[in-house]
């Protein structure tokens, strides 16, 4: 089936189907509230779940998927009233639309194994998102995105010239109506002025197993480390380079008869897997940054 085909099909299966999301200080009440409000528009729960960083006077976290018939009609009041349940028990909350499928435009340098696997997922219907453009500082992604019928832009870039780059970058997102970014191994510093326009908004793979090998060849330092397990990390992209909150993180085990490019093999699949999780988590709104971690329901 076509992708576009997909997506339409999934909203339509979806049309009546939203997400809550609530982080507030932990108090009686909550879901009671929460759970009544729905009610009162008609609305079923499908799932729920529930965090307490401590009952006695902790933050609270929960996530709510449910069913409500017409809800495109009534999305707006529902919005409005529960500003009021909000304001009660001073919540942070976000609530949508699961047929609001999100847009998300890949970044990409050399090593494509992490843009392949998520259009591979993305062509299966396996990952539901809109992928309306992807950005490269190389031409060697070209000829696979163009291959996906999804545009590619090639920006040159480098220390000097960052921030024109960026512009021109921001420029596209908000052209293509963006709500997400993903670095599918796109090996360029951001600078603190673009990422304070995406908070919690930029998924980025880091391959080491954080915060071991923080930063450039990571494979290469934990070969002369001779480390016996090998990872990969998804995290959301802050100002402190690779210390943004953790999405996702899996290892595999190693040992001495592995060079540095047999732990690049190794890990090249970890990363993918691990990317494409987190971007599954992130679409389905199952993640709730808390400081500088992630409750992920």
């Amino acid at each position: 089936m076509n992708v576009h085909k997909q997506i339409e099909k999934f909203k339509k299966q979806h049309e009546n189907r939203g997400r809550l999301l609530i982080h507030c200080p932990d108090k009686p009440g909550i879901v009671a509230s929460v759970s009544t409000f729905l009610k009162d528009f008609g609305a079923n729960i499908i799932e729920s779940n529930q965090f307490s960083t401590d009952p006695s006077g902790g933050s609270f976290f929960l996530r709510i998927e449910f069913d409500c018939p017409y809800l495109v009609n009534k999305m707006e009041k529902m919005l409005s009233s529960f500003s009021d349940i909000a304001n009660q028990f001073s919540m942070s909350w976000t609530l949508t639309r699961v047929s609001d499928v999100k847009k998300c435009a890949v970044f990409v340098s050399k090593e494509l194994h992490c843009l392949q696997e998520l259009l591979w997922e993305w062509q299966s219907g396996e990952l539901m998102i809109d992928i309306p453009l992807v950005i490269s500082n190389h031409l060697d992604a070209k000829e696979v995105v163009k291959s996906f019928g999804i545009p590619f832009y090639h920006i040159q870039s480098s220390r000097d010239i960052r921030k024109q780059v960026e512009q021109e970058q921001l420029k596209l997102l908000n052209q293509y109506s963006v709500d997400f970014i993903v670095l599918a191994r796109y090996m360029q510093i951001l600078t603190p002025e673009f990422v304070e326009q995406h908070p919690n908004q930029i998924i980025n793979i880091h391959h080491s197993f954080l915060p071991a090998f923080v930063g450039a060849k990571p494979y290469e330092r934990a070969f002369k480390r001779g480390v016996k397990l090998i990872g990969a990390t998804s995290h959301y992209v802050t100002n402190d380079l690779d210390e943004g909150p953790i999405i996702e993180q899996d290892i595999e085990r190693v040992d001495h008869r592995q060079d540095v490019e047999g732990l690049k093999v190794i890990g090249r699949k970890i990363e993918r897997n691990v990317l494409a999780q987190a971007v599954k988590w992130h679409i389905e709104d199952r993640i709730i940054v808390f400081k500088n971690k992630t409750i992920v329901f």
